[in-house]
């Protein structure tokens, strides 16, 4: 290894980099299929909304300009969208961006430190570590629903975040609005928490769960969300998140210039106006996912209840093929769906609620794999 390479910091030398899903094309190459579905990812069902393609397809000869560096525009239609004033936004590149920046901006390396459940998102502990900040974790209960009082427990002076993601991934358990409020304010005024609302959208009802509107009366609420999901931009990496005036402020100041791209920008805003896309994703999750938790269950496996676009189960207790094993066989047959080892959870897998006709091949190849197993 060269002496430029050895020198690096020891945080990058042993860095693990984040796990994607299986893309459909390296599945379609592996097993020589001509069709592939894939429900691994979360990502929306019914594709990308035809307002967005148009938008997209207008504002294409605009890509050699630069974007305004605080998006303006696009802050202004979720402010409107979210009901908050535009001063309370920071747009990012991805959700992510905007966890990157605020573990940089809060939390100082070698004192300080980041807590959060586990499992969780890996991009907590990702960044933390990336910057050489303490992670700490509290596991979940065993049904997969938080303790707040075991997380608060480890909260001292020294905490400078806590991240609660709601629906959480990968078990789609939301904590009702008036638990985390409770938690929030029990939290010293210096911590941030930084509720992660990535799924938000499809709990149901929504305001059961979220505390976006507790705001103006907590300056150190944190909500992010992102358009990956419900809006269908997973390609072109476009979240953001909603905190105090003062605190969006110095983050705007340190983020990248021009990190939201100006066709992202675009594709943002359009997603945002149409609307009956948006409602339309919201029915085909809600009614995809009460089917596929009933007939996993007729099929004799446990799926969690969820608030998310997405269901995790684990296998027949009599079946004979672990969960990778199931995994594998679906492959096969074209469909891929998520292990969960790389969450701590060899037992368990997580498919995304897809369109009928994705709905129907996952429940028949799984059918016909379980059927196989009992052979």
């Amino acid at each position: 290894m060269p002496a430029s390479v050895a020198a690096l910091r020891t945080e990058v030398l042993d860095f693990e980099p984040y796990a994607a899903g299986l893309s459909i094309e390296e599945i379609r190459e592996r097993y020589g299929l001509e069709s592939v579905i894939k429900l691994a990812s979360n990502e929306n069902p019914l594709g990308v909304a035809p307002l967005v393609q148009k938008r997209l397809k207008t504002a294409a000869g605009l890509a050699f300009r630069y974007p305004k560096p605080d998006t303006p525009r696009l802050r202004k239609a979720i402010a409107c969208r979210m009901g908050v004033d535009q001063s309370r936004v920071v747009a990012g590149n991805g959700s992510d961006e905007i966890i990157d920046i605020l573990i940089r901006v809060r939390a100082v390396p070698g004192r300080d430190n980041v807590l959060a459940f586990k499992p969780c998102f890996s991009m907590y502990k990702i960044q933390s570590k990336f910057l050489g900040v303490e992670f700490r974790q509290v596991p979940v209960e065993a049904d997969f629903t938080y303790d707040l009082d075991k997380l608060a427990e480890r909260v001292d002076e020294n905490t400078a975040l806590v991240f609660v993601t709601s629906p959480d991934n990968p078990s789609g358990f939301a904590p009702k609005a008036a638990e985390l409020e409770a938690f929030a304010r029990s939290l010293p005024p210096a911590c941030l928490f930084v509720v992660d609302e990535a799924y938000m959208d499809f709990a149901e009802p929504e305001e059961a769960y979220s505390i976006r509107n507790l705001l103006d009366e907590l300056d150190n609420l944190v909500i992010l969300r992102t358009f990956s999901k419900a809006y269908g931009l997973a390609g072109m990496r476009l979240g953001y998140g909603l905190m105090h005036p003062d605190l969006a402020d110095y983050l705007m100041r340190v983020r990248l210039p021009f990190s939201v791209n100006i066709l992202a920008e675009e594709a943002g805003i359009a997603a945002i106006e149409d609307t009956c896309f948006y409602e339309a994703t919201l029915q085909a999750v809600r009614s995809g996912r009460e089917r596929l938790a009933a007939e996993l269950t007729a099929m004799g496996c446990v799926p969690k209840p969820t608030q998310a676009n997405f269901l995790m189960f684990t296998l027949p207790e009599a079946c004979s093929l672990s969960a990778k094993d199931v995994f594998e066989k679906l492959l096969e047959r074209g469909i891929i769906i998520r292990p969960l080892g790389s969450y701590g959870l060899p037992d368990s897998l997580r498919v995304s609620i897809g369109n009928e006709h994705e709905n129907h091949a996952f429940l028949r190849g799984l059918r016909e794999v379980l059927e196989e197993a009992r052979a």
